[in-house]
């Protein structure tokens, strides 16, 4: 599976729209270029409120760019693996024996077909 980052997707859709980084900035309130920028190749990453603007100047769907977001909900792990240990050593072993994503991805579709049975 290759899919795009959020910041490919963003710079998709502003070349779809011709704007240039510039314009778009202007488009967002004065955002900066060099930041959109570096959100495009994926160096930082946009604020909720930031991303729901770009999603409005880019006429999309805020849940069709989120789908993008390939970053860990870091939190919502942490949070996960401290409730449940289990969850932990899971994570770990997932790590340990590298588990690819698609692979991953694979096993949770599976899994929730599953359930979808039941």
């Amino acid at each position: 599976m290759n899919r795009k980052t959020l910041g490919e997707r963003i710079r998709e859709l502003r070349a779809q729209r011709d704007f240039s980084l510039r314009e778009f900035a202007k488009k967002l309130g004065g955002l900066s270029a060099a930041f959109l920028s570096d959100v495009e190749l994926g160096r930082r990453h946009p604020s909720e409120k930031v991303l729901v603007d770009i999603a409005r100047v880019l006429d999309t769907a805020l849940e069709e760019l989120r789908n993008y977001d390939t970053r860990a909900p870091v939190e919502d792990l942490k949070r996960l693996a401290s409730s449940n240990p289990a969850y932990g050593l899971a994570f770990r072993k997932l790590i340990d024996k590298k588990v690819s994503p698609e692979d991953l991805m694979k096993l949770a579709e599976k899994t929730s077909k599953k359930d979808g049975k039941k």
